[in-house]
C-alpha cells in the first residue's frame, strides 16, 4: 500500500472530542502534495493516526454552507 502524504495547511477548528481523546476536526489539508482541500475527520492525539473522513473542494464547502444556513 502506498504511503499517504499530508500537510495540515490550516487548522480551522474542533467539531467534537471522543472519550478516547480523538478529535473530529475541520482542517485545510494538502494530500499527496496536491492543492489543499477542506477535510473533516477524526484525529488521534498528536495526529498519530487518522480516521475515515470527507474531503471537500472550495466549491463544495460553499454549497454545504448554503445548505446548512437553510436548516
Amino acid at each position: 500500500m502506498a504511503e499517504i502524504k499530508y500537510e495540515i495547511v490550516k487548522h480551522i477548528g474542533v467539531l467534537s472530542e471522543g472519550s478516547r481523546g480523538w478529535q473530529k476536526e475541520l482542517n485545510l489539508i494538502s494530500w499527496n502534495e496536491r492543492s489543499p482541500k477542506y477535510d473533516i475527520r477524526d484525529w488521534a492525539p498528536n495526529y498519530e493516526k487518522m480516521g475515515k473522513g470527507v474531503t471537500l473542494s472550495e466549491e463544495e464547502v460553499t454549497k454545504l454552507k448554503e445548505m446548512l444556513e437553510q436548516i
